[in-house]
């Protein structure tokens, strides 16, 4: 079995010539003993592993890929693979899809104490890692991958190399920072607008004439196979996941109604919060909160969008230009930085600045008497003051 897996390996590795590394791979610490790496379906896991993979070879290492959805290896006992591949000199372990193997962590649990092997691993979820029953938390270390930001979709397309920027930095030097990059042989605003509609996903490239398609497909596939494999929702439930989808895409982030929602889902208000919260786990939705501590602070969130504006122009009929600009400086805040919602601007980057987003002929009326307050206005391509233009937030990683 080990020998058909090193076949299959050598021949997968040759169909990967992606040698674009995302934001991820250098912050990753690979002398770590078990590591995981998870994020939602087509953001580039696989290929991250097999680049590590090509490092590993190169550097001498004893490597195995194994996707854990290969149909041949359905019954195989993962913990007996494993030990012959430490037996024969063995020493470094990429797994793919472990979520497709059953009861994984117990078995990642087993590997990680019986063998002096290193681990990387990839997963749809966060939840299941991190489980207490998979006592897991201790062990690895867990590293998010979100989708490109503008940053990487320019330069995938253009070849480049760019800077990223704290929102600290692109708050106070916005000017500064939009004119270097706004000199570059590409119209700024076009690029930005292309990217919000489909730059999100890598697979974009490779699929252009089919993107839309290939994005439902994947919307599919995060609720039908990845979360009904980790045991979040039964399988004959997840066509009530799908018209949440729908629901929420015909809501405004900023009028939350639960109980609409839960009848226009035909969903019970206890079940809602699960199924939120389970797509939120596959990162089909962002969920932002109120910046509220302690006994006050309450379980449902504040506001809810889908994850990312590739989704929104996929999956809704009619996005608003508000919803849409709000999910895009969502989405790019919030994977690195704290991101609450504002009861006088529209969100609160880090606990500290008021950000209110709108087109480029929003007023300061709604927060010019809040400290180190904002508006973040698209369809200008470099800002004045504290008028900052949108698509400078998607360099922030």
């Amino acid at each position: 079995m080990l020998d058909k897996i090193k076949k299959y390996q050598s021949r997968l590795q040759k169909s990967f010539t992606v040698t674009y590394r995302r934001y991820l791979y250098n912050t990753i610490d690979f002398d770590d003993k078990m590591i995981a790496v998870f994020g939602a379906r087509g953001v580039g896991k696989t290929t991250l592993l097999f680049q590590y993979l090509s490092e590993l070879q190169e550097r001498g290492n004893n490597a195995l890929y194994i996707s854990l959805d290969y149909p041949f290896l359905s019954g195989i006992d993962l913990i007996e693979l494993v030990e012959e591949f430490v037996e024969s000199g063995g020493g470094y372990l990429l797994l793919d899809e472990v979520h497709r193997y059953e009861e994984f962590a117990s078995h990642l649990k087993t590997i990680y104490d019986l063998f002096d092997i290193k681990v990387i691993f990839t997963s749809s979820s966060a939840t299941s890692i991190l489980s207490a029953k998979s006592d897991l938390s201790r062990r690895v270390n867990l590293y998010n991958l979100n989708g490109f930001s503008f940053k990487e979709y320019l330069e995938v397309k253009y070849k480049l190399s760019l800077d990223s920027y704290t929102p600290e930095k692109v708050l106070k030097d916005h000017i500064k920072i939009a004119k270097s990059i706004d000199n570059n042989s590409f119209e700024i605003l076009k690029e930005f607008k292309a990217y919000l509609k489909t730059g999100y996903y890598p697979f974009y490239f490779d699929k252009k004439s089919s993107y839309y398609q290939n994005l439902l497909n994947t919307i599919n596939l995060t609720i039908d196979l990845d979360l009904t494999s980790l045991g979040l929702i039964e399988q004959k439930y997840t066509y009530k996941l799908k018209k949440l989808l729908e629901v929420i895409c015909e809501s405004k982030p900023f009028e939350v109604n639960y109980s609409k929602i839960a009848t226009m889902a035909e969903i019970s208000r206890v079940k809602l919060y699960d199924y939120i919260s389970y797509l939120s786990d596959g990162q089909m939705l962002l969920l932002v909160d109120e910046n509220i501590t302690g006994l006050k602070k309450v379980q449902k969130p504040a506001k809810i969008y889908l994850n990312n504006t590739n989704l929104l122009y996929a999956y809704c009929e009619n996005s608003e230009i508000g919803t849409v600009r709000e999910t895009f400086f969502a989405n790019q805040v919030a994977s690195h930085y704290p991101l609450h919602i504002s009861k006088q601007g529209d969100f609160v980057v880090s606990k500290k600045y008021t950000i209110e987003v709108g087109g480029k002929d929003k007023s300061f009326d709604q927060v010019k008497k809040i400290p180190d307050s904002y508006v973040v206005a698209d369809d200008i391509s470099i800002g004045s003051g504290n008028k900052i233009p949108l698509w400078l937030f998607g360099f922030l990683y």
